[in-house]
């Protein structure tokens, strides 16, 4: 950890502290207004005084403090994502908040006020997110107009995926990284002279174009002098394996997802109870959509499209029709070959994107009102019953039409390997011209670190990654 980092870890150990009390103390306040005061007491009984309120909200800030510790949360790194964090933050504030209500329903005398309970619950997440986000903002200031907590690192090894990745780092400085060299081989000795000339915080390898005996000096090397030593995995490299011994011999299996067994029961009931919500939740979105198609266009309201799942079967995607009925691409269109040459020529033509799949900027087959509820991806919102009726996932891989299958590499079919969802990595990226490779990694990314609370973060960032992202292109 860097020096400006360290230190702002434990600044931010005080500013959580300290924003946990505010909190809880302005939640006791406000518990104490007249009218709210009125209303409250002819539900329960509560006579705790403000200093021994004091004193238990020191108790439950440390302890807030140590769950936030055994979260990550104090581990500062300039460039950290800030919704990671944010998540982080309201995980940790709700355990403790949970163990706290368990504690006080067993032991009432210690404390009985449920509104102060969960009044500060949601002050304290407000108060802890609005310190952390002054303290990054003053950090990224910092690195942007002092390159104050940069991390000098040394680029060890050659091939294409170095090539990217000096580029990215010395192109973009807002990653917090400085490159100190770039070197083809292990050479110990000109490493010891880089770094006394220059510094060296960490080092990445690609291992690949490395013997043995030269990767082990070097990780030597940097133990011996506290560098962080990281390399790109090889294509057989993952952090998902098991360990066991086989006759004396130590033998690791490389496992596929953690979305087996109990993990794939979970993500079923998990999907099955949330699309239900959704469904009655956005029921009154759907009627008012599918009225409004029915007076405005002939053609069916529903989209049948024919996607790939897991395994490589093939189901109907439900999908809001937005195109007007002549240029759709569906058996029952009577303008189907003039359809499919039309879409052709807008490909050629149009295309923007890479690899497998294809989006059409600005496509002109989409009718007036199409364009508005796919441009707010209200066109969408059928696959809820997909992922209820089993076909998709709410989270997962995009699901691509068998045409774009055909063009897959053999090592893109891991993406086959499980259901497809409505939203994923890809989506909430922040980005919306990834091409089809980088997609495929951010997906297997997903596949092969799967967990529930990984599910429910991606759905909380879709909504905001939807309406940032969606420039009215057709995608598919």
């Amino acid at each position: 950890m860097k020096r400006s980092e360290l230190l702002f870890s434990i600044l931010q150990v005080f500013i959580d502290f300290v924003m946990i009390v505010i909190a809880a103390l302005l939640a006791y306040r406000i518990r104490h207004i007249g009218e709210i005061q009125t209303l409250i007491n002819k539900q329960e009984i509560y006579n705790v005084t403000q200093r021994s309120f004091f004193d238990i909200v020191v108790i439950v800030a440390i302890f807030v403090i140590i769950l936030f510790a055994f979260e990550g949360l104090y581990r500062i790194r300039t460039t950290r994502k800030f919704s990671e964090e944010f998540f982080s933050v309201v995980k940790a504030v709700t355990i403790a908040f949970v163990i706290i209500t368990l504690g006080f329903f067993f032991q009432r005398e210690w404390f009985s006020s449920r509104f102060i309970i969960v009044l500060s619950w949601g002050l304290v997440i407000v108060f802890t997110v609005s310190g952390r986000f002054i303290v990054q903002f003053v950090q990224k200031w910092l690195l942007a107009k002092h390159g104050i907590g940069h991390h000098r690192i040394l680029l060890v090894g050659t091939g294409e995926k170095m090539k990217r990745m000096h580029n990215l780092l010395h192109s973009n400085t807002k990653l917090g990284y400085k490159v100190v060299a770039h070197v083809d081989y292990i050479n110990i000795k000109q490493i010891k002279k880089l770094r006394k000339n220059r510094g060296i915080d960490e080092v990445l390898v690609s291992e690949s174009t490395m013997p043995d005996d030269l990767l082990e000096k070097l990780h030597d090397f940097c133990e011996i002098h506290d560098i962080t030593y990281q390399f790109i995995p090889t294509s057989m490299q993952t952090t998902r394996f098991t360990m066991r011994i086989f006759e004396g011999e130590p033998i690791i299996e490389l496992t596929h997802t953690p979305l087996e067994g109990w993990g794939k029961i979970m993500k079923r009931t998990f999907d099955i109870v949330t699309s239900l919500f959704l469904i009655l939740l956005f029921l009154p979105i759907m009627l008012t959509i599918a009225l409004v198609m029915k007076f405005s266009d002939r053609g069916p309201i529903i989209y049948k499209s024919e996607r790939m799942m897991d395994s490589g079967h093939k189901f109907y995607a439900y999908k809001f029709r937005y195109m007007k009925w002549k240029y759709c691409i569906h058996p029952n269109n009577p303008n189907l070959e003039e359809a499919k040459k039309y879409e052709k020529e807008l490909i050629k033509k149009y295309n923007t994107r890479k690899g497998a799949l294809y989006k059409i900027k600005d496509d002109p087959r989409r009718s007036a009102f199409g364009s508005f509820i796919e441009r707010y991806s209200m066109d969408e919102l059928p696959q809820f019953f997909n992922v209820l009726f089993g076909d998709m996932s709410l989270v997962g891989p995009r699901p691509h039409q068998e045409r774009e299958v055909s063009k897959y590499r053999e090592y893109h079919r891991r993406l086959l390997t499980i259901k497809p969802g409505i939203t994923g990595m890809a989506q909430v990226s922040g980005r919306s011209d990834l091409d089809f490779e980088d997609e495929y990694k951010l997906d297997v990314y997903y596949i092969e670190n799967w967990s529930l609370w990984l599910d429910i973060k991606i759905l909380l960032r879709t909504p905001g990654a939807l309406l940032g992202r969606r420039n009215n292109n057709t995608e598919v």
